[in-house]
C-alpha cells in the first residue's frame, strides 16, 4: 500500500509545483488530496500530465484521512492548521516560515541534515528552510565539511515568484504598461520592480535587516552549524523564477578553488558550471524547471585569510521550496514513516 496525501495551498504557485513534482517522482501515493481556502471550491489542479483534481477546502478536511500533508499556504494558514492535522496523526510539512524556528520542529533540506528527521514525532510537523536558505546551504555543506566555514556574506537576487502569482502578474503588466506609456501600479512591491531593483524582502526590524535577512542568518545557523556568522543583504529583482546568489565565506582552515569546485561536484543536488569566459556561468533563466543548484564564478578571495567567493543559482519553485518538500517527505516514507 502506498500513502495518503494532501496538499494545502494548492491553487498557489508552489502548491501546484508541489503536486507536479509528487507526480513526476512518482511518489508512492494511493490518493491526493487538494485543498486551498473556500473560495477555491470547486475549482481543479492538475496532477501529473493527465489527471485533474478537485479542490476542497482546508478549514474543513479531515486530516485523519491522510498520512502527510505538504503545506504551502501561508504562515496564518500554518498557525492555525498544521497543529490541527499534526493532532490528528498527519505528518505535516510546512513551507511557511511559521514553524522554521520552534523547537522541536527539524528544518530540513534532505541532502545537507536529512538525520533531524528523526526528531520529527514531537510535534508532527517538519518545517521547508527558506528558499535562498536552501539553495545557499546546499552548495556550501561539503565546503563545510572539508574547511569549517566562519562566516558568509550574501547578497540575494530574488525573483518575484517567491512572492506569489500576484507578484509575478505585477511585473508582467508594469513591464507591457511601461512600453505603453501607463503609470506602473504599486501593490505587491513597494517601489516599481519593472525595470528596477528593491533592496527590502519582508517587514524591517529594528537593528535595520529585514526578516528575509534574518531568516538567512538563523536558518542557516539551525541547519548547518550554530557557530557559523551570517550577513545577508536580500534583493527582489525583476526575473519570473530562479533566485542568485552572490556568496563570499570566510574558512578556518585553506581551500583552494579546484578543492572547493571538487567537493561542490561530487556533492548531490549540486552542479558545477565554471568556466572563466563568456557564457561560462549559470544564470537564472537558465535554471527555471531544474532541480540541481548550480555553482559558478568559485574564485580566491584575498582580502582575508581563508576566503572564497561563488555564485549559485537555483529555480526557487522547486528545490527552494516544493521539490526539498517533496523529498523530505521520500525520506521520511523511506526511513521513518512505516506503511500501513
Amino acid at each position: 500500500m502506498g500513502y495518503k496525501i494532501a496538499v494545502v495551498g494548492a491553487t498557489g504557485n508552489v502548491g501546484r509545483e508541489m503536486l507536479n513534482t509528487l507526480a513526476e517522482r512518482k511518489f508512492p501515493a494511493d490518493e491526493v488530496f487538494a485543498l486551498a481556502s473556500s473560495k477555491s471550491i470547486g475549482r481543479t489542479v492538475g496532477y501529473g500530465e493527465d489527471d485533474e483534481i478537485s479542490v476542497l477546502d482546508a478549514a474543513t478536511f479531515d486530516f485523519s484521512r491522510v498520512d502527510i500533508a505538504l503545506f504551502s499556504a501561508g504562515g496564518e494558514t500554518a498557525r492555525k492548521l498544521a497543529p490541527k492535522a499534526a493532532e490528528a496523526g498527519c505528518v505535516v510539512i510546512d513551507n511557511s516560515s511559521y514553524w522554521r524556528m520552534e523547537p522541536g520542529v527539524p528544518l530540513v533540506v534532505p541532502e545537507v541534515n536529512g538525520d533531524a528527521l528523526a526528531g520529527y514525532a514531537k510535534k508532527n510537523i517538519i518545517a521547508n528552510p527558506n528558499c535562498s536558505t536552501i539553495q545557499m546551504v546546499l552548495a556550501l555543506k561539503p565546503l563545510h565539511d572539508i574547511a569549517t566555514i566562519k562566516r558568509i556574506v550574501v547578497a540575494t537576487y530574488q525573483s518575484v515568484s517567491g512572492a506569489g502569482r500576484a507578484a509575478m502578474d505585477e511585473l508582467f503588466n508594469q513591464t507591457k504598461g511601461i512600453y505603453v506609456n501607463d503609470l506602473p501600479k504599486k501593490e505587491e512591491f513597494t517601489k516599481q520592480i519593472a525595470f528596477n531593483v528593491i533592496p527590502h524582502i519582508d517587514n524591517f526590524m529594528d537593528d535595520g535587516a529585514t526578516r528575509e535577512e534574518w531568516k538567512m542568518s538563523v536558518e542557516t545557523r539551525k541547519i548547518l552549524d550554530p557557530e557559523i556568522a551570517v550577513h545577508a543583504t536580500c534583493v527582489r529583482v525583476p526575473v519570473f523564477v530562479g533566485h542568485g546568489e552572490a556568496v563570499n565565506i570566510e574558512f578556518e582552515k585553506p581551500i583552494t578553488v579546484e578543492e572547493a569546485r571538487k567537493a561542490m561536484k561530487d556533492f548531490p543536488g549540486v552542479s558545477v558550471v565554471d568556466y572563466r569566459q563568456d557564457e561560462g556561468y549559470v544564470t537564472p533563466q537558465e535554471v527555471q524547471g531544474e532541480d540541481n543548484v548550480f555553482v559558478s564564478r568559485v574564485r580566491k578571495d584575498p582580502t582575508v585569510e581563508n576566503g572564497l567567493s561563488l555564485w549559485c543559482v537555483g529555480d526557487n519553485l522547486r528545490k527552494g521550496a516544493a521539490l526539498n518538500a517533496v523529498q523530505i517527505a521520500e525520506k521520511l516514507v523511506a526511513e521513518f514513516l512505516p506503511r500501513k
